[in-house]
């Protein structure tokens, strides 16, 4: 068989459905071999927003997403996207083209180190020297990109490789488990736990696994223990929970971080120093438990005096075992800030004015959204509104990048969203500014048929940068543009546009739009003119007064 055949046989055999991309004249032989195979090509306008998709696909299912694309150009275009899978802990795998590296008539036209270009960015980048070498290869990279932590992988098939003549066949995946936690630390753990009368939760991204959702549910519901989330831990836990005191959207000063500064013992379930802080450690301050994959990346601002390292779910359930008969955990305290904070969420959300406020734009789309309803953020000042005021219900149902966090992600990680999880209703929410990076994905998405309704919030401006120079009393310059007419640039791709008149209208748009099928555009013009005040110097003064 051709050597191209036996790299997509071997991609059967790992299970692949989609490949995301662009292929060019390298990709050819390539292409061929897809076409005559059951997994689905999904052609995008650009490879970055092929990149997101696959990692976005790998998130949910656990299993690398694949995405390809040609050499220099191509290849180039798909490193955001790369940087966003490994810090973000996606497991995705990147296939490039190559020219002929046997005999070329080309001279040095489009080529790159390509490999070497992908080596700081992913765990693992390599070039294919033989068609004989693909099985094994192929199995590898991808062992590495599903293993703890997840992250970016990346094949560079060369056009002379790709069209070889081979003998082989592929490599089936092995049965791989994660190694159990050492029984010793898990014992000192409990006995911490143990010893705390007024312990706390924090849950990162590494929890938000299937069976560590479960076994946490389990360990909060049984010995009523409070939690926080950070950003990517939103929904491990049911955050309707009365055990959860907040999201750490602000890595300080607000009413969550006056809960864990009221705990005696805080257990770290997941999080890593990739993922902006949670919370501030300081020497002497409160005991830090940590419970990851890996072992704690030591930072001026983490430094764990104990590690449980292996898998989360496991060291969950013997965590909770060992807990039995446990007394009652005083959290007093911490329920009395719960309060506070709560009150202070559910302010705003009624208010009438237009354009809209952060705050009734999170409260409308919970309202609009169902339990399994998923919302999809790209990066922007909003990103901290939603993290902050919207209560996840389960886990991967707010997708958001907290570690890379890249503009242009939101539009085709909603688009990834809608094909692995078909039947539930999705959600983009963009800015303009990160709309406008990836917007030309419309097209894709009207052309597969999706049913994906984006909310733009539009305030003609990067908003995040201008309140930071807000923020540090510079004057406003150099970050407002011109939009186009979304309504209208939505339906030239097909697309049904909308557009927000009234603060009243955005409810009842959405939940038109998530209803009705098909490709939906919003267009909801926002005002952020309360950001500084009220993330800056509200929040800050009235949790330091509970």
């Amino acid at each position: 068989m051709k050597a191209s055949d036996l790299l997509v046989a071997a991609l059967e055999e790992e299970g692949v459905e989609y490949i995301f991309g662009i292929p060019g004249e390298e990709n050819l032989d390539l292409l061929e071999s897809i076409a005559t195979s059951p997994i689905e090509l999904i052609l995008t306008r650009h490879e970055q927003a092929a990149g997101f998709m696959a990692a976005t696909y790998g998130r949910f299912t656990g299993k690398a997403g694949v995405c390809m694309s040609t050499l220099g150009p191509g290849a180039t275009n798909l490193v955001t996207a790369a940087a966003y899978a490994t810090l973000g802990g996606m497991p995705m795998l990147m296939l490039t083209g190559q020219k002929p590296i046997r005999s070329s008539k080309q001279g040095r036209f489009q080529i790159l180190d390509v490999v070497d270009m992908m080596q700081p960015v992913t765990k693992y980048s390599r070039q294919l020297l033989s068609g004989a070498g693909i099985p094994s290869r192929l199995r590898e990279a991808v062992r590495v990109a599903e293993e703890e932590k997840p992250g970016a992988t990346h094949l560079e098939l060369p056009e002379d490789v790709a069209r070889e003549e081979v003998d082989g066949a592929p490599i089936a995946p092995s049965q791989a488990r994660r190694p159990v936690p050492e029984e010793k630390a898990v014992r000192v753990a409990v006995e911490k736990l143990r010893a705390a009368s007024a312990p706390i939760l924090v849950i990162g991204a590494g929890a938000n696994r299937k069976l560590t959702s479960k076994m946490l549910t389990e360990l909060v519901e049984t010995y009523a223990i409070p939690f926080v989330t950070t950003q990517l831990g939103k929904g491990v836990v049911d955050e309707r929970s009365p055990h959860f005191m907040g999201c750490a959207a602000l890595s300080s000063g607000d009413f969550v971080h006056r809960a864990i500064e009221a705990a005696d013992l805080i257990v770290n379930i997941g999080h890593d120093v990739i993922e902006k802080p949670p919370f501030f450690m300081k020497p002497g301050g409160t005991e830090v438990v940590h419970i990851n994959f890996r072992s704690a990346e030591v930072d001026p601002v983490y430094f764990p005096q104990l590690e449980v390292v292996g898998d989360i779910a496991n060291a969950i359930w013997q965590i909770k075992a060992g807990l039995a008969d446990c007394p009652t955990f005083d959290c007093l305290r911490m329920r009395e800030i719960k309060r506070h904070h709560d009150a202070h969420i559910e302010e705003g959300a009624e208010d009438a004015r237009f354009p809209v406020y952060p705050q009734r734009l999170v409260a409308d789309v919970r309202r609009v959204l169902p339990s399994d309803g998923i919302v999809c953020l790209d990066n922007g000042i909003y990103k901290i509104w939603f993290a902050r005021n919207y209560l996840a219900h389960g886990p991967n149902t707010v997708i958001l990048d907290n570690a890379l966090a890249s503009m242009g992600a939101g539009l085709p990680s909603a688009m990834a969203a809608t094909l692995v999880n078909p039947g539930r209703r999705v959600l983009a929410v963009v800015g303009d500014g990160g709309f406008m990076m990836n917007s030309q994905e419309l097209e894709t998405a009207v052309r597969l048929g999706l049913d994906l309704t984006v909310l733009i919030l539009n305030d003609a401006a990067y908003g995040m940068i201008r309140w930071k120079q807000t923020e540090m009393g510079f004057r406003d310059y150099g970050l407002s543009y011109g939009n186009p007419d979304f309504v209208a640039y939505a339906r030239s791709y097909g697309a049904e546009g909308h557009r927000i008149a009234a603060a009243e209208e955005l409810a009842s748009t959405l939940e038109h739009c998530l209803g009705a099928g098909g490709v939906h555009v919003i267009d909801c013009p926002v005002d952020y003119s309360e950001n500084d005040r009220i993330l800056h110097h509200e929040i800050e003064k009235r949790s330091a007064a509970v």
